[in-house]
């Protein structure tokens, strides 16, 4: 396929940041006097089980027992200290992205939807040195809508016809669906997709994307 546009997913497809997420979200929770998550310690893979799910439906994943409200309240100052601390620590970015991102980069536009929060991008951007190579991005923190609805919302704003998603879970793949593109699996992540599923194409290193797309 010859897309002329190229959405991406972040986490699990262009960088992994759940090792020091997992960091960042154990040193917030430590501030927070609530005994039953004060002394909590996140893993990589605690992180990895959560990421891609909007931030409202996180918060109701690793904080059950508060009420909504509460939960948000956590969230957003997780999210917050978690831009501040990946901007100082950085993350692990995908071997072969950046060569993958500047092939692609010379014929096609390339963009960003995540499920993240406000500042999460331009925090990858500014650490990886990547912004000259996307046209464009939008995340949940800017839409408060499902990734599917995000998704729509930057091909309408970008006029972006004959475009894919790239995105490594189901949940990247069902949005790509509802949203009518067509889904590349970038199988290197975190997730899995089911055998009845039908991505336009599987890769296994972001390079691949170079002779799919």
């Amino acid at each position: 396929m010859k897309a002329g546009n190229v959405i991406f997913d972040l986490d699990g497809t262009l960088w992994d940041t759940s090792a020091t997420v997992a960091e960042s979200w154990t040193q917030t929770l430590q501030s927070f006097n609530i005994p039953m998550y004060s002394k909590r310690v996140f893993t990589a893979d605690d992180m990895k089980g959560v990421m891609g799910l909007t931030m409202t439906d996180i918060a109701e994943k690793l904080f059950p027992d508060l009420s909504p409200t509460r939960q948000m309240e956590m969230i957003d100052r997780c999210s917050e200290d978690e831009n501040n601390y990946l901007a100082e620590h950085g993350a692990l970015i995908f071997d072969g992205v950046e060569e993958m991102l500047a092939k692609l980069s010379s014929d096609k536009r390339l963009f960003i939807v995540s499920n993240c929060q406000c500042g999460y991008i331009e925090t990858f951007l500014e650490y990886s040195g990547f912004e000259k190579y996307f046209s464009d991005y939008l995340c949940w923190g800017d839409t408060r809508k499902e990734k599917a609805e995000t998704i729509r919302q930057l091909i309408e704003d970008n006029k972006c016809i004959n475009s894919v998603y790239v995105g490594d879970t189901r949940s990247d793949y069902t949005a790509a669906v509802k949203a009518e593109i067509p889904f590349v699996h970038a199988a290197y992540g975190f997730g899995t997709l089911k055998n009845s599923d039908t991505p336009l194409a599987v890769v296994n290193s972001p390079i691949e994307l170079c002779s799919v797309l």
